[in-house]
C-alpha cells in the first residue's frame, strides 16, 4: 500500500535562523453560541447546471461545528450536501425548511436573503 506523506509546515524545510518558529496561520475561531449566529438562507442556480441549491452563510466558528451543522441540515431535509468555504450547500429548494429548523434549535436571528 502506498501512503501519502503529508508535510509539515508549510513547504519548509529547514531554517539556519535559531530563533525561528513555525507559526501556525489558522486561528482557531470559536463557535458563537446558536442565538448570536446571523446565518443566512438563499436559493442559488447559478453554475449548476440549472439545479437548485440552498446556501446556509454566515457561519461563525470552526470547521467541525460547521461540518456537524450541516450534517444536521441535510439529514432534516433528507438530502445531501457539503460544506465549503464556510458554507453549508443543501441539494434543493430547501429554504423553508432550514429556516424551520434553525428557529427551532435556538437560531433566532436567521433571516431569509433574497433568491
Amino acid at each position: 500500500m502506498n501512503k501519502k506523506i503529508k508535510p509539515i509546515g508549510n513547504g519548509f524545510v529547514f531554517s539556519t535562523n535559531p530563533d525561528f518558529k513555525l507559526q501556525n496561520d489558522e486561528a482557531v475561531q470559536e463557535t458563537l453560541a446558536p442565538n448570536k449566529q446571523k446565518l443566512r438562507v438563499q436559493l442559488e442556480t447559478k453554475h449548476r447546471g440549472g439545479k437548485a441549491a440552498t446556501i446556509v452563510f454566515g457561519f461563525i466558528g470552526n470547521e467541525s461545528d460547521l461540518e456537524t451543522l450541516g450534517k444536521k441540515l441535510k439529514t432534516f431535509c433528507g438530502t445531501g450536501g457539503t460544506t465549503k468555504n464556510g458554507e453549508i450547500i443543501i441539494q434543493g429548494d430547501q429554504r423553508e425548511k432550514i429556516l424551520q429548523w434553525l428557529l427551532k434549535n435556538d437560531y433566532t436571528n436567521s433571516k431569509k436573503a433574497g433568491g
